[in-house]
């Protein structure tokens, strides 16, 4: 009988390990598979990526993501798409097997939908809009008030600063124009994206806050919720997990609450293979669901890079094996969390493009997806399906 690939053996164990249990018990199986595999007979060429056993099982049926966590006992799997996706065949046929919720990467962002004050071009957010109903797929809108990707008219009177009247009426008449031409449409909003500072602050110090204070992120939901009293409402940011940042976030929360302005708290989900710790997860986890609000991973990849710092790198074993892990882990905690998440989005559908190539650094290829630049599963891929 000839031996057993690594990466045959890697998924065989790790079909067992990733079953619901605690984080820290799972993660504790996790690594010491890792370390075997790094020590003994089972270590990996590191110039390739292991080929998968599963792979040609994959090519042969027709299961997804979606089947694996459907909404009734998980969650919603969503994904950001340009509308340019809806004419590559090759893309639709990935989204329409894994997904059942979509979200427009940029195509629904003010500098988007409204360059220009009082024109509205809807043409490309309407295109995804009808491919997902098409198929059948649910539409989560990003975004209606962030501090990038908008005119800098809306902050300006002719040559002079706009007041604060004036900046809150744009605003509002925005997102009045925006929701209402998808109600029915869109079944989420993320209304307010990226209102907290990463700093000491409490807020960012964005032209909306500088201009407007804390009431725009107010006026905000307020104009959501006048247009579309059944979309369910969201505050989104990134780093959410983080402790002090979590508890300016929840603050926030607690304030849209006593209004009945917020329905549910959008962590953005861009992680690395190393970060972040399982105890940072349960603890913003726990934290956000205290108030009783639906939770979402809305923007969800796992650089391959831990820090700004690291070096542009092949997508070597070593990396797939340490991703695999990473992504394993996360969804340990997504299951685990199953009656408070309602939605997992994926930033993107594959590593032939992520906005991660060029941010943080310009120009460092990144691998952060379920699926590699040819629209194959990764490891990462069979490490979450298989629980």
């Amino acid at each position: 009988m000839s031996a057993a690939k690594p990466a045959d053996t890697f998924l065989s164990l790790l079909k067992i390990i990733v079953k619901p249990m605690t984080l820290e018990a799972g993660m504790k199986k996790l690594w010491i598979i890792l370390l075997a595999i790094s020590c003994g007979d089972m270590s990996c060429d590191k110039d390739e990526p292991p080929v998968d056993k599963n792979l040609e099982e994959y090519k042969l049926a027709t299961e997804g993501l979606k089947d694996y966590f459907t909404p009734a006992e998980y969650f919603y799997m969503g994904v950001a798409i340009p509308s340019s996706f809806v004419d590559n065949q090759v893309k639709v046929n990935l989204i329409k097997r894994h997904f059942n919720s979509v979200t427009a990467e940029n195509d629904m962002k003010w500098s988007s939908l409204q360059p220009t004050e009082g024109t509205f071009t809807f043409t490309n957010a309407d295109k995804i809009v009808a491919f997902a109903q098409a198929n059948e797929m649910k539409v989560r809108g990003h975004c209606l008030c962030w501090h990038n990707q908008i005119p800098a008219w809306i902050f300006n009177d002719g040559t002079a600063d706009a007041s604060k009247e004036l900046v809150l009426q744009r605003l509002r008449t925005h997102i009045t124009t925006v929701v209402n031409h998808f109600k029915g449409k869109v079944y989420a909003w993320d209304v307010v994206n990226e209102a907290i500072d990463d700093g000491s602050s409490t807020y960012r110090a964005s032209k909306w806050y500088t201009i407007c204070g804390e009431d725009y992120i107010f006026e905000a939901f307020k104009a959501a919720r006048e247009a579309d009293p059944d979309a369910i409402l969201f505050y989104n940011d990134y780093t959410a997990i983080d402790p002090t940042k979590r508890d300016k976030i929840y603050s926030l929360l607690v304030k849209l609450q006593a209004q009945n302005l917020v329905d549910g708290m959008g962590l953005q989900g861009h992680w690395n293979i190393n970060y972040p710790s399982n105890d940072l997860i349960t603890a913003a986890f726990d934290k956000y669901k205290s108030l009783g609000l639906e939770l979402q991973i809305t923007e969800f990849d796992v650089s391959v890079y831990g820090s700004n710092s690291d070096p542009e790198s092949l997508y070597t074993a070593e990396l797939a094996l340490k991703q695999a892990v990473a992504y394993g882990r996360f969804f340990i905690a997504f299951r685990n969390y199953k009656s408070d998440i309602t939605g997992i989005t994926f930033w993107g559908l594959a590593d032939d493009y992520s906005w991660l190539d060029n941010f943080p650094v310009a120009g460092r290829k990144n691998y952060p997806f379920l699926f590699d630049e040819n629209y194959l599963p990764k490891q990462a891929y069979f490490t979450v399906i298989n629980f």
